[in-house]
């Protein structure tokens, strides 16, 4: 069978934390710019169908597509090794150390901007016509976007910024989930399913992805949007990666890694006692 359980699933997890770690950094950086890249064209194509469609189900229907691929094809977002890298040091493997973990999110961190970044003028030329006219429906509602997540939370002071990291919180709680379904087949068909699922409650949720937003914040920026580069970073961009953080390690890595990787003894209870309805001495 194609299903991976639990307990073997859990070793995987830990396994890859240690080969992120021990990766070089020429492959951390080309794993993490592509993942960094697809995930902003995802984003781009989700923007569009919602704003074509006026229905944003069907764009967080279709949105995990770009996950997906990423992931099929090795690449590494941030998300993902805030979950994963850390499990090597927790489970001790020769030669983890917590340096090598922050070398390892610095490194993801940086490849996925860039990647985002790449797209993000890409699809700025697409939006409008090379710069040289107003950008078009999707290219104006990604602006709005940007507006409303940075200058939104702005307005409301300490409530705006607790309420973007609880958002981060949540979303890396699913989108690490999809990282780990990856890992529950064998199966690519096994494998998709399971990782469509968590992506689309996130995405339709409207949670805060620290990579999505490297691709709609900055692109936001280039078309007009009415906010600058500090209003992107202070009122989004550090508090959801320090949310997506906390929401990953915690929901995510921490959980699995402390029942399935490292489960307590079975209780030693007398079965005919339980049956008979006599608690266990």
């Amino acid at each position: 069978m194609s299903y991976v359980t639990p307990k073997e699933f859990a070793v995987k997890m830990v396994d890859a934390g240690e080969s992120k770690i021990f990766m070089s950094t020429k492959d951390t950086l080309i794993r993490a710019y592509m993942a960094g890249a697809i995930l902003a064209l995802a984003a781009a194509f989700a923007v569009t169908i919602a704003v074509n469609t006026g229905n944003f189900l069907v764009a967080s229907l279709l949105f995990p597509v770009g996950f997906c691929l990423l992931y099929l094809m090795g690449f590494d977002l941030l998300t993902g090794v805030f979950t994963l890298a850390p499990l090597a040091v927790i489970a001790k493997r020769p030669g983890c150390t917590w340096g090598g973990v922050l070398r390892n999110w610095g490194l993801v961190f940086t490849g996925n901007f860039a990647g985002a970044m790449t797209t993000a003028v890409l699809m700025a030329v697409v939006f409008t016509t090379g710069f040289s006219t107003e950008p078009n429906a999707v290219g104006e509602k990604i602006g709005h976007i940007g507006e409303a997540r940075t200058l939104g939370y702005a307005a409301a002071g300490g409530a705006g910024l607790l309420t973007v990291f609880v958002r981060a919180i949540l979303c890396n709680w699913m989108v690490s989930t999809g990282v780990v379904a990856a890992m529950m087949s064998t199966s690519t068909s096994g494998k998709i399913m399971a990782m469509w699922m968590p992506i689309l409650v996130f995405f339709y949720l409207g949670f805060e992805h620290s990579i999505v937003n490297m691709f709609l914040f900055p692109s936001g920026i280039m078309l007009g949007g009415q906010f600058t580069w500090a209003d992107y970073f202070i009122y989004n961009e550090i508090p959801v990666v320090l949310g997506n953080l906390v929401g990953g390690l915690t929901f995510v890595g921490a959980m699995i890694y402390a029942t399935h990787f490292r489960e307590s003894p079975k209780r030693n209870a007398n079965r005919n006692d339980d049956i008979a309805g006599v608690p266990a001495e």
